[in-house]
């Protein structure tokens, strides 16, 4: 966990409520967390999702592990400790997100099970909805995409700590949702995901992609 080091702060509560708001604007408000190795389709999936969901008034927006290297994290390196903290900070960003009536789509490998529940705990003690979906796509089949060549360099011991290759990923053990990628195309992954968010409360009833 972060050390809290600033001093002399107090949280300030605004005038309107999380429920004055959501009823107001017609929204509600989640995070979607989407993780798997690198290359099984979090970010493709993740990509049409928003799209479904803003084509359909959802309120919803994307927020991409290598996007996010680009600003917030770009301090940030790949070692153990950098991966917590990039966890870290994203998940207090989606539960902003969330907490404002946004559906957050966390597109991230976040290959270690306690930093994802540490995100997950932070919604839960914050009220707001979490949903863990392992995108499940084997090893062979993410490295036979290599769509930005990233296995290839980790093969020829280009890239240290490469997640799957000599770093470790630890798949979640009850995700809310499993998508099975290697094995079914974008559409019906994405299909899968409104229906849950349909059953859940999250999503409009009826909408497909």
């Amino acid at each position: 966990m972060a050390e809290q080091r600033a001093t002399n702060i107090t949280w300030h509560d605004g005038d309107i409520s999380r429920e004055e708001r959501w009823s107001a604007l017609k929204t509600t408000g989640a995070t979607l967390w989407f993780t798997g190795l690198s290359g099984s389709g979090k970010s493709t999936v993740a990509c049409a999702l928003e799209q479904a969901l803003v084509n359909r008034g959802v309120f919803a927006y994307r927020l991409d592990g290598d996007n996010v290297r680009h600003g917030l994290n770009k301090n940030l390196g790949f070692s153990a400790e950098d991966r917590a903290e990039n966890i870290r900070r994203i998940g207090e960003v989606a539960k902003l997100f969330a907490d404002a009536g946004v559906i957050a789509l966390s597109s991230f490998i976040s290959p270690y099970r306690a930093d994802r529940d540490a995100v997950r705990r932070l919604h839960e003690e914050a009220g707001l909805a979490f949903v863990e979906i392992f995108v499940d796509a084997p090893l062979e089949v993410c490295e036979a995409r290599d769509v930005k060549g990233l296995y290839k360099k980790a093969r020829a011991g280009e890239i240290k700590g490469f997640t799957g290759i000599d770093d470790p990923y630890e798949a979640p053990e009850r995700p809310e949702i499993t998508l099975k990628t290697g094995e079914h195309p974008v559409g019906e992954s994405v299909k899968q995901v409104l229906a849950h968010l349909e059953s859940a409360g999250l999503a409009p009833t009826g909408a497909r992609a």
